[in-house]
């Protein structure tokens, strides 16, 4: 379930329009959770010092949070950082996540890292009724058979594809998701995970750097193709996600 606000009301209608996140993570040998806080990252450069924090961190020896008010999140448990952006109606000048990252290379270029994701993530609001997420799952994108007339429920499903490009594995989710209203009232939506897989493995940690820090500058890439396979591909629409304006759904 994801609650959201509205984001126009005319004459008892409601538009919303698609929430997206984007993420990147990394993976290396030598990442403690000790080691994220908000005076460690300002002090370091690697966050601007006048970022203001939207809720109090959290530091333990196998969890850090730190979140800003501009959608800034970093997460990190051992051997995993994730820097994490809410997008909205963010252009790709914009998007804060990639410098961010680039600098946080840098300042520890001894961390052993060995992998990289850039993970986009889209929820799209459907209309029709709160099963419309479901059908579209098991009646557009897989055929039906006797294999959906079983329990006594409607069967539940969702997709996990691989695609292999060509600097990467990219890997997309599709589930069946809720938007939760203010008001109380739920909407359906499809929510779809994606996520570029980056093999960092080298001889030298200078090449696994160079590694990153190229995988790094292909986030705007991965969005398009993100983009491109959900709604030209899946949905049938263009150029309805970032970073473009996002497909208005009306509820009446």
């Amino acid at each position: 379930m994801v609650t959201v606000g509205p984001n126009s009301e005319s004459n008892s209608s409601l538009q919303l329009r698609e929430i997206q996140e984007l993420s990147i993570s990394i993976s290396a040998q030598k990442l403690n959770p000790t080691m994220l806080s908000e005076d460690f990252l300002k002090a370091s450069g690697i966050i601007p010092s006048d970022w203001e924090l939207n809720k109090q961190p959290v530091l333990n020896p196998n969890y850090a949070q730190v979140s800003f008010q501009n959608g800034v999140s970093i997460v990190t448990q051992p051997r995993t950082i994730t820097f994490l952006e809410m997008l909205g109606t963010k252009q790709s000048t914009e998007i804060k996540l990639p410098e961010l990252v680039h600098k946080y290379v840098e300042k520890l270029p001894l961390a052993e890292y060995q992998g990289l994701s850039i993970s986009p993530k889209s929820v799209v609001p459907l209309s029709g009724s709160l099963d419309a997420g479901r059908k579209f799952i098991t009646e557009t994108l897989l055929a039906p058979g006797a294999w959906q007339e079983f329990g006594k429920e409607p069967v539940q499903a969702g997709l996990n594809l691989l695609y292999q490009l060509d600097k990467c594995q990219f890997n997309l989710t599709i589930n069946e998701a809720r938007l939760q209203l203010p008001d109380q009232q739920s909407l359906p939506a499809l929510l779809f995970s994606g996520s570029f897989n980056y093999d960092l493995t080298s001889n030298t940690e200078g090449e696994r750097i160079e590694k990153l820090n190229q995988g790094i500058d292909e986030w705007e890439a991965n969005l398009e193709a993100f983009r491109e396979i959900v709604n030209e591909r899946f949905l049938g629409q263009q150029g309805s996600l970032f970073p473009n304006q996002f497909i208005p759904t009306i509820v009446q």
